[in-house]
């Protein structure tokens, strides 16, 4: 039996799309490890055919899981983190490219916090009961901005070909 895709609106064309060979790039993953993730419902793109198509959002939360790994979460835990990520993130990280604080996600993989005041972060990690992981999504997403933020390639600026040299 084939599974079918929840539809999706179509992209804008102001909207920022990635392919997955970008994605893996830029969040230092495999592309194995986005068509897994894609298989399990970890994150989910949207397709164009067979190629899949990356918003903004889901480069951020790809890039804030390839961070967890790193830090040895499993997926299950990622899965927890994803949860909230989805509820409360969607409005605050909008309010964070927006503003000049920087949002921090801790956890310990059972319980999430956002936090977006150094103090709190700060208490939070003092009070803790159990190590917790910091990920910093502001830096996430500069990093992110920064290296999509780039020069076109000179196919794009419409240079002219070079002619053949004859021999």
């Amino acid at each position: 039996m084939f599974k079918v895709r929840k539809s999706r609106p179509p992209l804008s064309p102001e909207a920022q799309a990635f392919n997955s060979a970008e994605v893996a790039r830029l969040c230092s993953v495999s592309l194995r490890q986005l068509q897994w993730w894609d298989e399990r419902h970890v994150v989910s793109p949207r397709q164009d055919g067979h190629k899949r198509i990356y918003m903004l959002d889901e480069v951020v939360e790809i890039s804030v899981i390839a961070e967890l790994r790193r830090k040895g979460f499993s997926l299950q835990k990622i899965r927890r983190v994803l949860r909230f990520l989805q509820k409360d993130m969607g409005k605050r990280l909008h309010d964070a490219l927006a503003t000049s604080s920087e949002v921090h996600l801790l956890t310990d993989g059972k319980t999430v916090y956002m936090e977006d005041a150094p103090g709190r972060v700060i208490d939070i990690l003092k009070n803790a009961r159990q190590p917790m992981f910091l990920v910093c999504v502001t830096d996430q997403m500069k990093r992110l901005t920064a290296v999509t933020e780039r020069k076109p390639a000179k196919s794009e600026t419409g240079a002219a070909p070079r002619k053949a040299r004859a021999v």
